[in-house]
């Protein structure tokens, strides 16, 4: 199997998501160039969820170095208790995934997510189309071969991931400006979020 006939991303879990639950989006025909199917995503969150999603000046590819593997993400929404995510990566990379206090899945957008979890001998390939769902406290190998972009849906307590996130930045590359990278654009999110929410209120 290398494809599919269409791709299928939805973002969120439904009823009591904080921000931006719910939201399908059909990318049509599989091979679709995975910049293209980013700002279709964008924009059909955009239109679905006003107000939550980062404007375009503040959309940045950042680096992503954890659990041994390198990746790029670019945040597109972002609280305490949720956020939106493009990810991937132009090379061959793995590692661990992390143990997380949130819920976490993937939908493969373009390449392969190979995933091997905790207590099993066999790994499983996930190809574009396909969803994998990281469940709070779980632990896998993760491997994703050049190519490969994903959307990552995150819901849980989520300052308690940058701890992973950031942990091969501080202790192993000391890449400081991209450390102030992730910050500064989760910063914007949070803030985001509260201009959201003081809206509603007529503040």
């Amino acid at each position: 199997r290398c494809c599919t006939s269409s791709i299928t991303i939805w973002v969120g879990s439904g009823a009591g998501s904080a921000a931006v639950g719910g939201l399908t989006v059909t990318l049509g025909a599989a091979g679709l160039d995975h910049e293209l199917a980013f700002s279709k995503i964008i924009v059909e969150l955009r239109k679905k969820h006003p107000g939550h999603i980062l404007p375009d000046e503040d959309l940045q590819w950042v680096f992503v170095n954890a659990g041994g593997w390198m990746g790029s993400m670019c945040l597109l929404h972002a609280s305490l208790t949720e956020y939106v995510l493009l990810f991937g990566t132009a090379v061959d990379t793995g590692g661990h995934s992390g143990r997380y206090w949130a819920d976490i899945s993937d939908t493969v957008i373009s390449g392969t997510f190979r995933q091997w979890k905790e207590g099993t001998t066999r790994s499983e390939i996930y190809y574009p189309g396909d969803t994998i769902v990281h469940q709070a406290g779980e632990a896998t190998s993760v491997q994703w071969s050049a190519g490969t972009w994903m959307v990552e849906y995150g819901r849980g307590f989520i300052p308690s991931t940058l701890a992973f996130a950031l942990a091969d930045t501080l202790f192993s590359t000391q890449d400081f400006v991209t450390l102030f990278y992730t910050l500064r654009v989760y910063a914007k999110g949070l803030l985001l979020e509260a201009n959201a929410f003081f809206s509603t209120l007529g503040c």
